[in-house]
């Protein structure tokens, strides 16, 4: 039996749609809000709602001569997953490895490690292993076998250094063994070892952080065989434009311990096919052939569904949510655990300008983005946090749509004639933001509204990201869905340090983060993370948009997994059923 609930089948989806059309919809958290309408935080049930759908009965047949096919969005960049950052990877990865702790809506729960502990100062984490777990190569897990992949990650050099292939390593323990200096980025390492004994293993490090052990959950630190990585021990990247190596982009190079085994990554075809792992240690898939084929129009997404060609598909757009609910599909509303913001790139003229960056934020309609764009049950965001986390404030500074008050601050500050160019991403929907082309559209309108000339700038999603990790847009969309329920995996993958993506240098902010991040006392860190949230918004880096509650289709046929608010689903529990 699954553990993990959300509502799924017709009838229950249908009744979830009906509560978010009511406001009720649900997510993980604990409730937190300030404001009184539908799309505020205040009033809002941030708890998991229990599965009671029942198992039905699978279509044995089905299930073993007919792949289930899921239509991604985007295609994944690597299966080595500590070399990947996006979503579409994990989303690939996660049935192929299996990392220490797992997550259940955004819970931590046991994965590889059955029980773990941590001494009083959160800086030694003991996993006590399952036994009788076995990688995809016969090899069997061990705490050596989980140091080899810590120790691995630590001793990173040359390229591997780069946040382009290893930004969540770098994120969470600070750095490497011995930073290379032509990496361009400061590092401070917490990671001071590991130590195996039979079925534990023992992780140092310097200091405490609040990311653990949420930490420990992330895809990227998915244990892999130890003759895998012996396999793989020589690859080098010289520099961080190197391309990915070739080990990460075919299949049979790395073993993991996951319900499925990656068969084929074709490349061409934008396909990847999984085929299950009969001696995986917990419940074998029912579906025997698991294929992720990337279609990148949502539109071209449901017509795959409705005519047959997939089983499932991710991020169905709001306005096709209910007609295919009334034509027997099942559409799951995952959790809000996400945001969306808009981006003021300092170091472009004049967004250095505080009255510049407060002015163009009341110009911004976000109820009208709530209201036309995103599924019922989406949030306006005051903070660069979900309301469901700790240290969401009351007392941060908002900006209520108010276009008089935009154009008297761009007026005191000189900019009647402001002109700046606007990035939007192009051929991609993500959780955060379900349609990119109509949020830019309604967003420039409102610029322009109080005299702000828009130079639109399309950009696919491929060179999307780079170009605004180097600082490129003045003005540019962007956003995050949760890895883990803690603070620092929203406000440190930001705000933690100076980066060319803000081009801000703010050290009360930056100390602000990095005290909430250390202090182990959890009243005391909620406060002092609700000051971080404060001094955020007062400096204003960007604009918090909104939280959506994203949705993900299927046919009538299809058992589908246990959906997560961290976009973390688990494909071993779908199947084709015999009673649809």
């Amino acid at each position: 039996m699954r553990t993990s609930p959300i509502p799924v089948r017709r009838a229950l989806a249908a009744a979830a749609a009906a509560a978010m059309a009511l406001g009720l919809f649900t997510a993980c958290g604990s409730d937190g809000g300030s404001e009184g309408d539908a799309s505020s935080a205040e009033d809002f049930d941030f708890s998991c709602p229990e599965r009671t759908d029942g198992d039905p009965a699978p279509d044995e047949a089905a299930n073993e001569s007919q792949p289930f096919v899921f239509g991604a969005p985007g295609d994944p960049s690597s299966i080595d997953p500590v070399l990947a950052s996006d979503g579409e990877t994990f989303r690939v990865t996660r049935q192929l490895y299996e990392t220490l702790i797992d997550t259940e809506c955004t819970d931590n729960v046991p994965g590889l490690a059955e029980s773990w502990d941590q001494n009083d100062e959160g800086t030694e984490w003991t996993f006590h292993l399952r036994e009788g777990v076995n990688f995809h190569d016969g090899t069997a897990l061990d705490g050596a076998a989980v140091c080899a992949n810590f120790d691995r990650w630590a001793n990173f050099k040359g390229g591997f250094q780069s946040p382009n292939f290893s930004y969540y390593y770098s994120a969470v323990f600070g750095g490497f063994a011995e930073n290379d200096p032509e990496m361009g980025v400061e590092y401070e390492p917490i990671y001071a070892g590991c130590e195996a004994d039979g079925l534990t293993a023992t992780i140092s490090l310097t200091k405490y952080t609040s990311s653990f052990p949420g930490a420990f959950s992330l895809s990227s630190f998915s244990i892999i065989s130890p003759a895998s990585l012996e396999a793989i021990a020589d690859v080098e990247l010289p520099s961080a434009d190197s391309p990915l190596p070739e080990y990460s982009q075919t299949a049979g190079t790395l073993a993991g311990t996951g319900p499925y085994t990656l068969t084929e990554w074709d490349h061409s075809e934008q396909q990847v096919t999984l085929t299950r792992n009969d001696d995986y240690w917990g419940e074998t898939a029912k579906v025997k052939t698991l294929i992720f084929r990337t279609i990148s129009d949502e539109t071209a997404r449901r017509q795959a569904l409705t005519a047959g060609d997939i089983h499932g598909y991710d991020l169905a757009a709001p306005a096709d949510v209910q007609p295919l609910l009334d034509d027997g599909y099942q559409v799951p509303i995952r959790g809000v655990f996400n945001l969306l913001y808009l981006a003021y790139t300092q170091g472009h003229e004049p967004l250095e300008d505080h009255a510049v960056r407060e002015a163009l934020s009341y110009a911004v309609d976000r109820q009208r983005l709530v209201d036309s764009v995103l599924p019922p049950g989406g949030l306006i965001a005051t903070q660069f946090q979900p309301p469901s986390l700790e240290g969401w404030s009351e007392d941060v500074v908002t900006y209520e749509y108010d276009p008089e008050k935009a154009q008297e601050l761009l007026a005191e500050a000189g900019q009647e004639d402001l002109t700046l160019e606007f990035c939007y991403p192009t051929d991609v929907t993500r959780p955060y933001m379900p349609a990119p082309k109509d949020i830019f559209d309604i967003v420039a309108e409102n610029l322009k509204e109080v005299g702000v000339t828009v130079e639109a700038r399309p950009i696919t999603w491929v060179e999307y990201i780079p170009a605004t990790r180097s600082g490129e847009c003045p003005l540019y969309f962007l956003g995050w869905t949760g890895d883990f329920a803690d603070p620092y995996n929203f406000l440190g993958t930001w705000f933690a340090a100076p980066s060319t993506e803000w081009g801000f240098d703010n050290q009360e902010v930056f100390d602000a983060i990095a005290e909430a991040n250390t202090e182990p006392d959890q009243d005391t860190r909620v406060d002092l993370w609700k000051t971080a949230n404060e001094l955020i918004m007062e400096e204003l880096p960007g604009l918090p948009l909104t939280s959506s509650p994203p949705s993900i289709a299927f046919a009538p046929n299809v058992y589908p997994p246990d959906v997560s608010p961290l976009t973390q689903e688990n494909f071993a529990q779908v199947y084709f059923t015999a009673d649809a």
